[in-house]
């Protein structure tokens, strides 16, 4: 059974380590806010110049003021600081950032990301996430294994217009995790109830699948 958008963002929420400052981008990324594992600490950056985001607001909490990237409501934690988007691209930019959450289009065997433009779709621009991928060296991509035609989102080369390229490392699906070394998908864990075969069916990129493939817990 594929998982669904919150619990790709358990799954993703894993990846956080104590002392972290991590990037989520719009979409599915966003959710692991609620997710943050109670042990540890980390400060969640948005490029709009939030640093200390927490998570979602109740109606109780709603300030209209106080949006992430994606123009959505969030809360902000104690020790939050609020500062112009320059200050914050230059922290994105800077390598400061220690973990990027991105959604995407296409993902391929050789690392490269398509997020952000659909030919025939009207979009404003790139956005932040050129210089994301382009300052970070740990990012996670989450994203549906295929398309809602049925077409495998992990491919051989991207066919949409690349976010960034060779960048990309690992990659959470809602049928697996993966990871991309030396022009490949290596499979390294699969949803609970999908088969190996099943993954193996909708990646079209190279896939390698190791003897020690385990299943997701929640």
């Amino acid at each position: 059974m594929a998982l669904s958008r919150e619990q790709m963002a358990q799954r993703v929420a894993r990846e956080l380590k104590d002392g972290y400052y991590v990037n989520l981008g719009i979409g599915i990324p966003t959710l692991v806010a609620n997710y943050v594992p109670a042990d540890i600490d980390v400060m969640l950056q948005s490029e709009n110049g939030l640093l200390g985001m927490g998570e979602f607001p109740t109606e109780t909490e709603l300030d209209a003021d106080m949006i992430n990237a994606g123009k959505q409501t969030v809360t902000a934690r104690r020790g939050a600081s609020i500062f112009n988007s320059a200050d914050s691209f230059a922290m994105i930019r800077g390598g400061h950032v220690d973990l990027t959450v991105l959604g995407a289009f296409e993902v391929d065997v050789e690392g490269n990301i398509a997020s952000w433009m659909i030919p025939g779709k009207l979009v404003k621009g790139m956005g932040g996430a050129m210089d994301l991928v382009a300052g970070a060296d740990n990012i996670i991509v989450t994203m549906t294994h295929a398309s809602k035609d049925g077409e495998s989102k992990l491919l051989p080369r991207c066919s949409l217009p690349l976010t960034g390229a060779g960048c990309i490392r690992k990659v959470l699906t809602d049928l697996a995790y993966l990871e991309i070394e030396n022009g490949a998908f290596i499979l390294r864990e699969t949803a609970p109830g999908v088969s190996i075969e099943e993954v193996v069916a909708k990646t079209a990129g190279k896939l390698i699948v190791p003897d020690d493939v385990v299943e997701m817990t929640f």
